[in-house]
């Protein structure tokens, strides 16, 4: 069954509306600098956000998802932890739980809103799944709440000291790619860029509204060279039409982001170069420790292209590798822990030729009143 987005938002609400009657903001947690950490996105960053809704396909709660460090599956679309999992370690904060799950956890330095699938776009794989302007919105809710449970003050320290993750985009170009409607094709590439690029603009100054003023965003991955994308070329090789669209959203991506810094005072931001560091590793893989770089760990069909991982995607038979820490990707779109503890390094105290123009260390330091 599919369910309707009122439907949906309207149960993703009802589970959070309550959380705070247990809410609580605790000092004595180890923090970097008390700066939390709030995370926003798609399956790149999804902590467990689908599990709760009705959304089979972009699920990741079975088997052998999180096999690796949890050995559990715990709703994120690898065998272990997520680039902003490794983020929350190295600013001494705990894994930070998703938005869904406060009313168990209460506020422990941060929240997650991201779900995979999601998308800038609304009309992207909706109803299915928690889209950006939505993740916005429970953000704003959220503000409403620590206002009321810790004070005005307190909670706008939060909010205004708080890091912003965000990882956005990879779905909508997946869905232009796979979508052949005349709708979508009669659009340019370039102004489909800007319909994605304009949404992601209102929601990054829809959260400075809200008090955000610290932005870690993340440019989108060479798509066309996942393992999901490889049986679309002859060859195996990369889709080359996902890639320009991928590398159009960067450029586009980047000189926002400068834009917004010159015009909305206290805005800071860091950008990841995705791309590069995705791009290396697939083509030089031993230079990284990895062995495979175009066949995921996990799947099936060429290069386990199909996203059978689990058997639970309408295809029952599947693949699984022995050693996933040897893969660059563990499924047909996502990386390995690995990979995502790599680049989680590289955000946080890498250099400016790939995270720029501050790192994520640069960002928690910075204060703001």
């Amino acid at each position: 069954m599919i369910m309707s987005t009122p439907n949906l938002l309207a149960i993703l609400f009802a589970i959070s509306a309550t959380f705070f009657v247990s809410t609580r903001c605790n000092d004595d947690r180890p923090r970097h600098g008390g700066v939390a950490l709030f995370i926003f996105g798609d399956s790149l960053a999804d902590a467990g956000t689908n599990n709760y809704i009705n959304a089979s396909y972009f699920k990741a709660n079975f088997y052998p998802y999180g096999e690796t460090f949890f050995h559990y599956p715990t709703g994120r679309a690898s065998n272990g932890r997520l680039i902003a999992d490794f983020i929350a370690e190295y600013a001494k904060l705990p894994l930070i739980p998703p938005y869904v799950r406060l009313q168990e956890h209460g506020f422990m330095g941060g929240v997650n809103f991201a779900g995979g699938g999601a998308g800038a776009l609304v009309d992207t794989f909706q109803g299915l799944v928690v889209n950006l302007h939505t993740q916005l919105k429970q953000m704003e809710e959220l503000e409403k709440n620590l206002r009321r449970e810790v004070g005005n003050e307190k909670a706008k320290r939060i909010v205004s000291e708080g890091v912003y993750f965000i990882s956005i985009g990879s779905n909508d170009y997946v869905a232009r790619v796979a979508d052949n409607s005349t709708l979508l094709q009669s659009i340019s590439m370039e102004d489909y860029v800007g319909m994605v690029i304009g949404n992601i603009t209102a929601v990054l100054k829809g959260m400075y509204e809200a008090g955000g003023r610290k932005f870690a965003v993340m440019g989108v991955g060479p798509l066309g060279c996942v393992p999901g994308m490889r049986p679309s070329t002859r060859n195996g090789s990369c889709l080359g039409e996902a890639n320009k669209l991928a590398k159009v959203h960067n450029a586009a991506l980047t000189s926002m982001l400068a834009k917004l810094e010159t015009q909305l005072p206290g805005f800071e931001h860091s950008y990841f170069d995705f791309y590069t560091s995705l791009s290396e590793r697939i083509q030089y893989p031993s230079k990284y420790g990895f062995k495979v770089a175009k066949t995921a760990c996990c799947g099936s069909g060429p290069y386990r292209s199909i996203s059978s991982c689990g058997g639970m995607r309408g295809v029952r038979e599947y693949s699984l590798c022995r050693r996933p820490e040897k893969y660059v990707f563990f499924d047909s779109y996502h990386p390995s822990e690995r990979v995502n503890k790599q680049f989680a390094q590289l955000m946080w105290n890498g250099s400016p030729s790939v995270t720029r123009p501050r790192n994520l260390k640069a960002l928690f330091e910075s204060g703001h009143v």
